[in-house]
């Protein structure tokens, strides 16, 4: 590999990697947005905020592809789960991501993305399988070198969930269906239909499926990591900006240096 993007929508998922920048890293402004280049854990990367929705998303992989010449993406954050064995603390990595809220029907299936033929994109599988040993090694109870950056967000999600009196959880890898839409989700009912529709899934959240397309058409390898921040149902409003603001961004270092320090990254 040579250059690897490294993309978040939210300030609050990318401080600690700003920090781990080795120094000389320099910005780069274009699109109203600051491409940060330089390197990390060895390797030659550009992190940027891609800032939230779907063309948001879209517009940033555009010039990640045609100004810095990225030989791979990785998108990292949060992301409502959906799924029902999905819980809070979980990392779901991208097998495919659909995009929930695209509808051109009756001239074109529901869901397809017209002239794609297609109503998913698929990540790819070699950059998907090293992103998800990542995670793997980053959540395992028997790793602690490799959970260090993790334990203080471990630690506050056991004692979130003993304050709702429920019971212990060991965060897991999940790896499938992630949707994609220009709206949050927080309600039960949504959910139960975002689940009608597309029974595989196990997380939504609102910039995956636009990167995958651009990705798709400038034949860009890309990855989808999502961290569980919030059920997506009637309590996400709550859960959601505690999660971004205590875990967040320790989850996102421990599992972008993982990969990176590791032979998927090199």
């Amino acid at each position: 590999m040579s250059r690897i993007a490294i993309v978040s929508a939210m300030t609050e998922e990318l401080g600690r990697l700003h920090e781990h920048l080795d120094p000389g890293a320099l910005c780069e402004r274009h699109g109203g947005r600051d491409f940060w280049v330089g390197r990390m854990d060895g390797r030659d990367v550009v992190i940027v905020l891609s800032r939230i929705g779907k063309v948001a998303a879209a517009t940033t992989a555009t010039l990640l592809a045609s100004h810095f010449d990225v030989s791979a993406l990785v998108f990292t954050g949060a992301a409502g789960g959906i799924g029902p064995h999905v819980q809070v603390g979980d990392v779901v990595v991208a097998t495919g991501l659909l995009q929930h809220d695209m509808d051109a029907s009756p001239i074109f299936p529901r869901f397809e993305v017209p002239l794609y033929g297609a109503d998913r994109f698929a990540a790819d599988i070699a950059l998907s399988s090293a992103v998800a040993a990542a995670v793997a090694d980053a959540l395992a109870p028997d790793a602690p070198h490799a959970t260090d950056g993790l334990r203080p967000a471990l630690a506050a999600l056991a004692a979130a969930r003993a304050a709702a009196g429920l019971p212990p959880h060991q965060p897991r890898l999940h790896q499938g269906l992630v949707l994609s839409g220009d709206c949050f989700v927080s309600s039960r009912a949504q959910c139960d239909q975002l689940l009608a529709w597309h029974p595989e899934a196990l997380a939504v959240e609102m910039e995956g499926a636009a990167l995958a397309q651009v990705c798709a058409d400038f034949g860009l390898p890309f990855a989808v990591v999502r961290t569980i921040s919030d059920r997506a149902d009637d309590q996400a409003h709550v859960d959601f900006p505690r999660f971004i603001a205590e875990t967040a961004s320790r989850y996102t270092l421990a599992i972008v240096s993982g990969w990176l320090k590791g032979p998927g990254g090199r």
